[in-house]
């Protein structure tokens, strides 16, 4: 499924944006001129409750012990095979963050504002898409979740 064909069949104001290559969520706010925080990755998570895909900031990093927690559920990073096989229609490594398109549960890191505008992967790793965090989650119903770390911060006793 085309990603920008689904957002138009749902009448959500998307822009999609074209660059050069980026294989990295700090490569594709470099390209596109804007600052790594309104961008947005996605990681797949095995749980044992299944898959579950999730959406944060680019430059955080997901905290699988708070993820655990959260889930009431052992997580650990898919490995690549895993990954390829659930999102058969993306360039390998270029994920959406529509997991319910895939028949996976989304969860969302809960430091992204609904009003703040978010960018990702569209399928391709040269094409973004630009849209509200608050259009995204009417569309996507993901579960907001404290569970990433921004490296940047100095990490506090106990977290």
């Amino acid at each position: 499924m085309f990603l920008s064909q689904f957002l138009t069949d749902q009448h959500v104001a998307f822009e999609t944006m074209v660059h050069p290559p980026a294989f990295t969520a700090q490569k594709r706010a470099k390209f596109l001129h804007i600052p790594g925080r309104q961008v947005v990755k996605c990681v797949v998570l095995m749980t044992g409750h299944g898959p579950v895909l999730a959406v944060l900031p680019a430059p955080w990093h997901v905290d699988l012990r708070r993820v655990s927690q959260a889930l009431e559920t052992e997580a650990r990073l898919a490995c690549e095979d895993e990954v390829i096989g659930l999102f058969r229609d993306c360039e390998r490594g270029a994920l959406t963050p529509f997991g319910r398109l895939y028949g996976l549960t989304t969860i969302l890191e809960d430091s992204i504002a609904p009003e703040t505008q978010i960018v990702f992967e569209a399928q391709s790793h040269g094409i973004a898409i630009r849209m509200r965090c608050r259009d995204y989650e009417l569309l996507e119903q993901p579960r907001r979740l404290a569970f990433a770390l921004d490296e940047r911060q100095p990490r506090r006793r106990g977290a």
